[in-house]
């Protein structure tokens, strides 16, 4: 009885169970606390560097910039596309129904973010083991579009979730899907469906039709992989299942998409082109535009680049620099070759053995050691100083300021004339030319012939001890082909808007005479004699037409060089490498001179056969009878005997 007394007694609580709940609170609140710091510093973390998205929206793009030949060649393009802005109301219902199916079914329904797709992607991606669903909408894919770089972070992607719940909250779902539509990017540097649809089309975006519009919407998973120009047969594919997806979605019925017809070779219009040309070429007319005209705007630069004789050019290289050819063989890993009109306008221009995007333009950029086809600039300031190229020197051992110059082969021929000299590329008598003119008068000459680069004033300036650009060079002997009249490279003849209306019109020429026509005509007939002669440097360069040129080889075989022209056209052409490194007797008359014959036999064919500009040095006439005869007497015997047999 004591004991159900005491048993009924009742019991006090105890003070573990007194404080239970009051700790348990406690700990909610300090969670609850420091999950929200978490959370604000998250948020903090994501949004810092977020753009004003105001701005975003209204921030203009930069132009784009074609470059195209005179024969309406496209070769390449800078900036993006953009086409005109469009409108949901005024696009074909198919396309955006191709983009919904395809893209987002549920735009219409959700909040900016499907939870729904979500979900299903995530079971997707876990059954597949990786990623092969995505669930962004369309309102998130516009955030991204609009504001954030295609970068593949956890932190960029909570900041697309925080940017498409901006923009659900300040646009219509119209508003958005049109944003979209105008920002969306389709490869090849075309964005929003409008260029798009001009780009792989040819048509404006409001004229899409069912397939085309399928197509586009296609690509949207992957523009290169489903672009239609690269991939046709997967672009094909992926087509269908976007027209599937629109019947499935109640967009089309299966009887619709069954009589869609399908086109066969819509595509092949730009599959067919030939691979891109002239790539140096357009670099560094990118690097000039800004120079003639304000960036503004979207524009189509003209070019003086003739794109059969620029793909001869490239062909010319190729045949040359190929693996495991001669060039290969004997140590010569790069080559520039530049072509010049007589008024300066550059027909072709090749800046290296291969080219890749921002690539080293060698023709342009370098600057290399010409060796002796700097000596035609020597023996015109001889000439303005009285000599002639008839006048003769002997060819002896020299020293000039401590400095001793020897010939390529280590011989001396003794007495010879200027114009031998010339053809046999003797480098003490050059080296007396330019000492008899003055080393600053020759370096005068240089620079009236349009050479820009700084030049030394030793003795070894008459050898090509100075670095010059294949470009500039190349425009010193357009002198001659032109009669004495100085040569302004360009490649730039017109800038248009898209209309086509002139934005810059290339006017005036070169900057005149820079010499007198006795001196270029006298310098013809010794340069021709490099080609023409049986002992000249440069035979291997001999044309079916009146030419005239001059080689060039660096000490140690590390530069090789050869120049020349017809009437009609100049062209330079170096090889070497660019650390310098030699070459295996490499001289400017052979492989370079190859690769000048091959281009300017193949550039010149439709060309008429044209004289080279003529005329003698003063008191040159006098000198070539007393000093020159029986070499005259020759000449008239050989040109007699052309003649007759038609050589």
């Amino acid at each position: 009885m004591e004991d159900d007394a005491q048993n009924a007694a009742p019991r006090k609580a105890s003070p573990t169970r007194r404080k239970r709940w009051p700790r348990f609170i406690y700990w909610m609140v300090v969670l609850g606390v420091w999950g929200s710091v978490v959370l604000g510093l998250t948020f903090v973390w994501v949004a810092w560097d977020l753009p004003d998205a105001d701005q975003a929206i209204q921030a203009e793009r930069k132009p784009a910039v074609r470059i195209v030949t005179q024969q309406g060649i496209e070769i390449a393009r800078r900036g993006d596309l953009y086409g005109a802005p469009v409108l949901l109301k005024d696009l074909p219902p198919a396309l955006p129904h191709a983009i919904l199916a395809t893209e987002d079914r549920r735009f219409y329904d959700h909040f900016g973010l499907d939870l729904i797709g979500i979900a299903r992607a995530m079971v997707a991606n876990v059954q597949a083991g990786g990623i092969v669903q995505g669930g962004s909408t369309i309102t998130q894919q516009a955030a991204k579009n609009l504001f954030l770089a295609p970068e593949r972070t956890l932190r960029r992607k909570l900041q697309e979730v925080l940017l498409a719940l901006w923009l659900e909250a300040k646009f219509t779902k119209d508003q958005i899907f049109t944003i979209y539509l105008n920002r969306v990017y389709f490869g090849q540097g075309a964005y929003g469906v409008d260029a798009a649809a001009r780009y792989y089309f040819s048509i404006p975006a409001t004229r899409l039709n069912v397939y085309q519009s399928a197509v586009l919407a296609g690509m949207l998973k992957g523009p290169n992989r489903y672009n239609p120009f690269i991939n046709p047969k997967l672009s094909r594919r992926r087509t269908e299942v976007v027209l599937g997806n629109m019947v499935a979605a109640g967009y089309l019925s299966a009887a619709d998409m069954q009589a869609i017809v399908r086109p066969k070779v819509w595509w092949k219009s730009k599959i067919s082109h030939a691979a891109p040309i002239a790539q140096h070429l357009a670099d560094w007319v990118f690097e000039q535009v800004g120079d003639y005209v304000a960036l503004n705007q979207d524009m189509n630069v003209i070019v003086t680049i003739d794109s059969a004789m620029q793909a001869k050019a490239e062909a010319a290289v190729k045949t040359m620099m190929k693996p495991g050819g001669v060039a290969q063989q004997r140590g010569a890993a790069e080559i520039a070759l530049v072509a010049l009109a007589p008024d300066g306008a550059v027909r072709a221009l090749v800046g290296g053995a291969s080219y890749s995007p921002g690539a080293f333009n060698r023709a342009v950029q370098a600057k290399r050691q010409p060796g002796s086809a700097f000596k035609p600039i020597v023996y015109l300031a001889g000439f303005e100083a009285g000599l002639t190229p008839n006048s003769t020197m002997v060819d002896e051992p020299l020293t000039v300021e401590k400095w001793s110059p020897k010939n390529f082969k280590n011989e001396y021929l003794g007495q010879m004339t200027l114009k031998e000299a010339m053809a046999r590329s003797i480098n003490t008598i050059a080296v007396k030319v330019s000492e008899r003119a003055g080393r600053a008068n020759v370096q005068a000459m240089a620079k009236r012939l349009g050479i820009t680069a700084e030049l030394t004033g030793s003795p070894s300036l008459a050898l090509g001890s100075s670095e010059v650009s294949v470009l500039e060079l190349c425009a010193a002997y357009g002198v001659f082909a032109t009669g004495g009249l100085g040569v302004w490279p360009y490649a730039i003849s017109e800038i248009q808007d898209t209309t086509g209306k002139p934005i810059y019109v290339r006017t005036g020429g070169g900057p005149g005479r820079v010499i007198e026509a006795g001196y270029s005509g006298a310098m013809n007939a010794m340069l021709a004699e490099v080609i023409d002669s049986e002992f000249g440097t440069g035979s291997v360069a001999r044309l079916a037409r009146p030419a005239a040129g001059k080689t060039g080889t660096s000490q140690d075989y590390r530069d090789a060089w050869f120049v020349g022209y017809t009437a009609d056209l100049i062209a330079a052409v170096w090889m070497g490498n660019d650390d310098g490194k030699p070459m295996k007797n490499v001289t400017g008359g052979t492989l370079p001179a190859m690769v000048w014959k091959d281009f300017m036999s193949a550039a010149t064919a439709g060309m008429p056969v044209r004289a080279l500009p003529d005329g003698t040095v003063p008191g040159d006439a006098n000198e070539s009878v007393i000093e020159d005869a029986p070499n005259a007497t020759e000449s008239f015997f050989k040109k007699m005997i052309d003649s007759l047999f038609g050589n």
